[in-house]
């Protein structure tokens, strides 16, 4: 057995005042209360709340004092995330990585951006993997990223065992967002370790599943701390022998017969694609996508193989 002991703190977000003495405080109850945890993580965008506009430079004081709590705590710490603006003026939403050291062991910017709602957030391109030594491979992912599997897929193909994914939910599509967690753990046999934030930071239900779909925590819509070991055995035992003794998806992708040729933008395939128009908030009364309901009218918007009514 490898256990590791993850605590999120699902709390609440301010979307105009600083949260991050709130933050600070509770992760001093956390530790006094379960003085056994060894990884803590916050929600999306915890510190200074889903406003852009509180965008500042990556390093800085809020940062330091963050790595001055994971060395007084002896914790790996992930704050959430915040809006880092750079010295050309691009806005990405961006986290770190702190050790018990107080080191910054890695910085992650998300790679997709809420949009169209979030138009002037910029998308990051590195994957973020680190090791924990003597436990195992972690990765992070923020919110929507997780919906695209490419990302998970991307970070399991490097090893990642736990999936540490702060997101900030607030709106009707968290059910979706949930049953992707416990997907995502299923289709790729690691741990999804998903907090959530409330008031202007989410509709909270933080959610821990295990490399079997199972879900080992589920919060609901008030503050909470939830610390829960995990096991990273049971992650190496799953992916070698299948879950429950059954599929062994990481070796069959691997030992695919078929390529994707999806992913080569040059290839044609993802022609459809293009066919759904702008990349936009929908409008009053949007009549969108409801214009083309007939085969024979999309084949004439896009390229590819002629498709045919059934008899």
């Amino acid at each position: 057995m490898t256990p590791f002991a993850i605590a999120g703190i699902q709390m609440h977000v301010d979307a105009l005042n600083s949260n991050v003495e709130g933050m600070r405080e509770r992760l001093n109850v956390l530790m006094i209360r379960f003085p056994w945890t060894q990884m803590v993580l916050f929600s999306e965008l915890a510190p200074f709340g889903p406003l852009h506009k509180f965008a500042q430079p990556f390093l800085n004081d809020t940062i330091t004092k963050f790595q001055e709590d994971a060395k007084r705590h002896k914790i790996w710490l992930i704050p959430g995330s915040m809006f880092e603006k750079t010295p050309e003026g691009k806005i990405y939403n961006t986290s770190v990585v702190i050790n018990p050291d107080g080191e910054i062991v890695a910085k992650y910017r998300k790679m997709f951006p809420f949009k169209p709602y979030e138009a002037d957030i910029e998308g990051g391109t590195e994957f973020c993997v680190f090791d924990v030594p003597e436990i195992g491979r972690f990765g992070l992912s923020i919110c929507y990223d997780i919906w695209f599997p490419e990302t998970t897929r991307q970070l399991t193909s490097m090893g990642v065992e736990v999936l540490l994914h702060p997101v900030l939910t607030g709106t009707t599509d968290r059910d979706a967002e949930l049953a992707i967690a416990r997907a995502t753990a299923a289709q790729f046999q690691c741990y999804v370790i998903d907090v959530n934030g409330l008031s202007a930071g989410g509709v909270g239900r933080s959610c821990v599943v295990d490399p079997s779909a199972m879900v080992l925590y589920q919060a609901a819509g008030q503050e909470e701390m939830f610390p829960i070991e995990v096991d990273l055995d049971l992650v190496r035992r799953q992916r070698e022998n299948g879950m429950k003794g059954l599929g062994q998806v990481l070796k069959s992708f691997r030992d695919r017969s078929a390529e994707f040729p999806v992913y080569d933008r040059a290839s044609g395939t993802d022609s459809y694609l293009y066919s759904l128009g702008a990349l936009q908030v929908p409008s009053q009364g949007s009549r969108g996508g409801l214009s083309v309901n007939e085969p024979e009218l999309l084949n004439s918007m896009i390229e590819g193989p002629t498709i045919t009514k059934a008899d």
